[in-house]
């Protein structure tokens, strides 16, 4: 994937907007998407939807899905 920072403040905490990044398919360069990184957890938010209508997780479920603790 690629991925390109759309936004980013310059402060060292990340704050509660977070950071913004944009996921493109490598081969064709085709937008899949962006995901947000902020204090509350991680936003994925497919195609052209807009960060309210994403998909958040909080950081717990983040990690516990990536320890493969929880599945879906």
């Amino acid at each position: 994937m690629n991925l390109r920072i759309k936004e980013f403040a310059v402060n060292m905490d990340v704050g509660s907007k977070g950071i913004e990044f944009e996921v493109r398919e490598p081969s064709d360069d085709k937008h899949l998407g962006d995901i947000f990184i902020a204090k509350g957890g991680i936003t994925w938010c497919q195609g052209r939807t807009r960060k309210e209508n994403g998909k958040t997780v909080s950081w717990n479920t983040f990690i516990q899905w990536m320890e493969g603790r929880k599945k879906g």
